[in-house]
């Protein structure tokens, strides 16, 4: 379902097409997204925020303060969306849209919108072909906006024509086809391993490292916002995914780890592997906590099983990725990884350099292929680092197709 767990903010304007707005939302909750609803006071005369309140099951937005005088703050609501449908978008709040007004709680969301916007007019048929209305459409479209046009049939004068708002399934049907089409990795199923491992020492002690997960989150993130399904495999971490549609398989030893990322790579399409999973672990763990003696102690340690050089081994139809963090001779190191574990690339980055590594919001990496062909990024945050490590995965599909 592409719709699945997304973030629809539906804005109601007042046209006597608002009554159908209440099967709009039930519709988009059938396909799994997730609806909040904002109104102009005059679309309240054709259906109630309590009829809508009740089938999204969230409060919703009518002014810029509520009863009790609290903000409803449109930012929130504008960021928080991931698609903002406008249905029906009478000519009214459509000039406003054309011309920045912003009087009431749907435009102002509408100015501050990152998502795609969507508008669905709907007005009586003079008014639909009147050349006003045709030149700020033009805007909108300018604007980047995507219109729903509006269908022929009875309108509310009595007139036959065009001007009704599309219906509540046509709508829904014109959301999903755009996200399939607009969505570079829709349909593909994707690996991402993120954060540190604990090895038990003891029940209260155990080997780990500094590890956040912020890197690996990012980029689960990243993939999700472009389409892909999305299993995060996590380790110790309070890193949370954003993405809703992100499955998060919480994890916490090496083994633990292995176990998960090779049940799921075999379904995979992509798996990035960017976890700090333990070279070593304990050979025993002490059954109860290990008491403080003034004798020295020694823990013997084994190896634990290289996850990504397995995988790599099993490997067939899948783009399989890694992550090289070293404090010296980085190039050369990630270099050799590359071969030995089968990789079709390697993200590179040095736990010594200033802004990189573990433990930061910012990394600074170079990608390696498997030709050895260097791709060298500046310095940027972990989610701008997220979005060149996914674009460069696409690239390389569509170049390996």
């Amino acid at each position: 379902m592409t719709l699945k767990n997304k973030h629809i903010l539906l804005g109601i304007t007042g046209g006597i097409a608002a009554y159908k707005c209440a099967h709009l939302v039930r519709l988009f909750i059938k396909e799994g997204a997730i609806v909040k609803v904002i109104m102009t006071k005059a679309s309240e005369e054709f259906v109630t925020p309590k009829t809508l309140s009740v089938l999204s099951k969230h409060e919703v937005v009518t002014d810029f303060f509520d009863a009790n005088h609290n903000w409803n703050n449109h930012v929130a609501l504008a960021e928080w969306a991931d698609a903002f449908i406008v249905a029906p978008l009478t000519a009214n709040t459509l000039a406003k849209f054309a011309t920045g007004i912003c009087d009431n709680i749907v435009t102002a969301c509408y100015l501050s919108a990152r998502s795609k916007v969507f508008i669905a007019p709907a007005m009586d048929l003079d008014m639909y072909q009147h050349p006003t209305t045709k030149y700020n459409l033009d805007i909108l479209r300018k604007n980047e906006n995507i219109i729903i046009p509006a269908e022929s049939g009875e309108l509310a004068s009595g007139l036959t024509g065009e001007g009704r708002m599309a219906e509540p399934e046509n709508i829904v049907q014109f959301v999903n086809q755009y996200f399939e089409n607009n969505l570079p990795l829709s349909g593909k199923k994707v690996l991402v391993n993120a954060g540190p491992t604990y090895e038990a020492i003891d029940p209260v002690r155990f080997i780990g490292n500094r590890s956040s997960g912020k890197m690996g989150v990012a980029i689960a993130d990243e993939f999700a916002k472009l389409g892909a399904d999305v299993i995060l495999i996590l380790g110790p971490s309070h890193q949370k995914p954003v993405e809703k549609s992100v499955t998060v398989i919480n994890v916490e030893s090496s083994e633990e780890m292995f176990n998960a990322c090779q049940a799921v790579f075999v379904s995979s399409d992509i798996a990035v592997l960017s976890a700090a999973v333990a070279d070593y672990k304990p050979k025993t763990i002490a059954d109860s906590k290990i008491k403080k003696k003034d004798a020295e102690l020694s823990i013997d340690l084994v190896k634990t099983t290289d996850i990504l050089e397995t995988l790599g081994k099993q490997k067939k139809h899948q783009l399989l990725a890694g992550f090289a963090l070293e404090t010296n001779n980085v190039i050369e190191y990630a270099t050799e990884k590359i071969k030995k574990k089968n990789l079709d690339f390697i993200v590179a980055n040095s736990a010594t350099e200033k802004g990189s590594g573990f433990s930061v919001d910012t990394n600074k990496i170079t990608i390696i292929d498997k030709h050895n062909k260097l791709y060298n990024f500046e310095l940027k945050s972990k989610q701008e680092v997220a979005k060149d490590i996914v674009n460069f995965a696409i690239n390389y599909l569509k170049i390996h197709a």
